[in-house]
């Protein structure tokens, strides 16, 4: 099941690539052994299944599905399950290996993973989604563990998808373990806080960064792109700070107004709205090619990766980039944004709040006791400062970015782990 590191075909973008690049240039500047760097560009696992299905029509189809734990050196793997046309295994093994350098960056006691099915959720029923889904609870059962690998939603998935797979993997196990698998609804030991975690990670992050700069949040204005779960809550948060979102955006249509936009509003439209701001009379519509250019003082991409691209970053007008989604940077547009002294908060760090109070959650269930949102909150907001200020200082003492210095951080506690348990 295992197999050896996977390469993407020529004509496409290696996700893995972009982030091996990263990781050699952060490597490159703090001396990391070549040995740590090595063990670190292959992933330690990677497990492709097939998931035969009954459809609502009687017909069998078969899906793949995808599970790669880069690394279990500083603790279990930990990462999400997306649905998604585009899932494949360069995609999943880069993911995971963010995902190993997420939780060093936040400095949570764990590796990294993730995983993923081929296919449109939209276009399969309840039903449907639910035998796919127990299906690879079923395929993973060995792979996953409450002390080996713990999954989480993604891309495609919710809370009621987790408690399918929690539910189908306890089955076959004949445990209960809730802590196999986070991002469950309250219900069935949840978390408080979970569902804002990675805005709320963002707009920590951004009000840190703004402090750093010497701004206060009242007197800047902020750029969304994507009102998903990560955007509209990131909005939302930043906007209570005193922030002005003078733009937001999503897949259906963007949205600017230089006089700041009623959040509260957009968000409401939204979920009457099949959560779509098409047809949003809160500001002016605008191309979505636009947005992440038009004027600001803080950029969030917080939708898709590959966004900002050597084509368009020298156009960005924003002083501090703060990444809510996964890769939004493409490596070829982290020089441009260098040269323009433009601050970015790399996705490994902005948006390591979801990762943070799902760590919370398994916390939790192994103690079997819950915690108040608040205290939820408090303690992801210290997790997500003191993170900052490890990345902060690192790219003061190596004269770089944030993004390499995140990397920095993040190697340094792998390359303990990798170094203390040892290799053979």
């Amino acid at each position: 099941m295992s197999t050896q590191t996977a390469v993407a075909p020529a004509h496409e973008e290696s996700m893995f690539e972009a982030v091996l690049a990263r990781l050699d240039a952060a490597a490159k500047l703090m001396n990391l052994s070549d040995e740590v760097a090595l063990v670190l560009r292959n992933p330690s696992k990677q497990v492709k299944v097939s998931l035969p299905v009954m459809m609502d029509s009687g017909k069998i189809q078969v899906f793949e599905g995808y599970r790669t734990v880069h690394s279990t050196h500083l603790g279990p793997s930990k990462g999400g399950i997306r649905y998604a046309m585009d899932v494949n295994a360069d995609e999943v093994m880069a993911l995971a290996a963010w995902m190993s350098f997420k939780c060093a960056v936040a400095n949570l006691p764990y590796g990294g993973a993730k995983g993923g099915i081929k296919l449109d959720p939209r276009a399969h029923s309840v039903g449907e989604l639910e035998r796919i889904s127990r299906a690879y609870a079923v395929a993973m059962k060995d792979v996953f563990g409450v002390n080996k690998d713990i999954p989480a939603p993604d891309m495609g998935t919710s809370g009621r998808e987790m408690a399918w797979i929690l539910d189908e993997f306890n089955k076959n196990t004949g445990e209960d373990s809730p802590g196999v698998i986070t991002g469950k609804p309250v219900a069935v030991g949840g978390s408080l806080g979970r569902d804002a975690a990675t805005g709320r990670g963002v707009m920590v992050n951004t009000l840190a960064a703004l402090r750093k700069m010497g701004l206060k949040p009242t007197e800047v204005t902020a750029v969304v792109q994507g009102f998903g779960n990560v955007g509209s809550h990131a909005a939302r948060l930043l906007a209570e700070q005193g922030v002005k979102i003078v733009g937001i955006g999503d897949h259906s249509a963007s949205y600017y107004n230089e006089k700041g936009i009623d959040i509260a509003a957009a968000i409401e439209f939204a979920s009457k709205n099949n959560r779509n701001l098409k047809g949003f009379t809160g500001a002016t519509e605008i191309k979505g090619s636009e947005l992440l250019i038009s004027k600001c003082d803080v950029l969030v991409p917080g939708a898709l990766q590959n966004v900002i691209t050597i084509d368009n970053a020298a156009k960005i007008q924003a002083k501090l980039i703060v990444e809510g989604a996964n890769g939004p940077t493409t490596p070829e547009a982290d020089p441009i944004l260098n040269d323009k002294k433009i601050i970015c908060v790399p996705d490994i760090l902005a948006n390591s709040g979801g990762v943070t109070v799902s760590y919370f959650e398994w916390v939790q269930n192994k103690a079997g006791y819950y915690w108040t949102e608040e205290e939820v909150n408090t303690k992801h907001d210290q997790k997500m400062e003191i993170a900052f200020e490890a990345v902060w200082n690192n790219m003061v003492q190596y004269k770089t970015s944030m993004r390499i210095a995140a990397y920095i951080t993040a190697l340094q506690k792998l390359e303990q782990g990798v170094k203390l348990k040892g290799a053979y």
